[in-house]
């Protein structure tokens, strides 16, 4: 039986990683002996995060916007040198301004285009080169609003985005040896909703899905993944 040891141990960057399902899919990993970067825009949370983890060897936190490339590539290089290489990322960081077309605010959309579609597009471009050293794995966080329409909703339009992508960066880099998943969860029950819904996921359920995914054999790849609560009707 072979032993992993620390520096054997899978390496994984989260954007938006200190709250949510970001936070609970890097307690998922941190639990099973992974080594996790993560990414935040307050460096407070990210502080706070680190303390109740209690994993300094094996959890970096870097403070960077996912919508900025800057930041985005320095938070790669900072885990590459940290952990020397890097085998998954996980596009996490996301909002909602939770109105519509007809009524919603301008300016609000453009701040949650570039975090839910620029972002995930950075996240893939500046980690590509360690990726395809290590033959590792993209994770993209989806919605069933990415799959299912809702009259005027733009957060429906940008997740409808990351539905594209994902396929769009499969075929880019399927022949590096590169596995790429879209995770499309129904409503979950994080501080994203201001009132939540009738039925919800918990933030543990889509990261033990995120788990699964990131574990999957060598050479199967898992590509799209739809995760609804029970009595979720569309």
């Amino acid at each position: 039986m072979s032993i992993v040891t620390v520096s054997d141990a899978p390496v994984t960057l989260i954007t938006g990683g200190g709250s949510g399902i970001g936070a609970a899919t890097t307690r998922r990993l941190l639990a099973a002996g992974g080594r996790v970067a993560i990414t935040g825009r307050e460096a407070a949370r990210l502080e706070k995060f680190a303390a109740e983890a209690a994993a300094a060897d094996r959890l970096l936190t870097v403070v960077a916007d996912a919508a900025e490339p800057g930041p985005v590539e320095a938070a790669v290089a900072a885990t590459v040198e940290r952990f020397g290489r890097l085998d998954h990322v996980v596009a996490n960081a996301g909002l909602s301004t939770h109105d519509t077309i007809a009524e919603g605010d301008p300016a609000r959309w453009r701040e949650m285009m570039l975090t839910n579609v620029l972002g995930p597009a950075l996240l893939v471009r500046a980690a590509l080169p360690a990726l395809t050293a290590s033959r590792g794995r993209i994770v993209l966080m989806g919605s069933v609003a990415g799959l299912e329409h809702t009259p005027g909703n733009m957060y429906s339009v940008t997740k409808w985005a990351i539905t594209g992508m994902a396929e769009n960066v499969r075929l880019m880099v399927t022949g590096a040896g590169i596995g790429v998943t879209l995770i499309a969860p129904g409503p979950v029950d994080t501080p994203f909703w201001t009132e939540a819904p009738r039925v919800v996921l918990s933030a543990d359920d889509i990261a033990a899905t995120v788990a699964w995914a990131l574990t999957q054999p060598a050479g199967v790849d898992v590509n799209t993944v739809v995760v609804r609560p029970v009595g979720q009707a569309g």
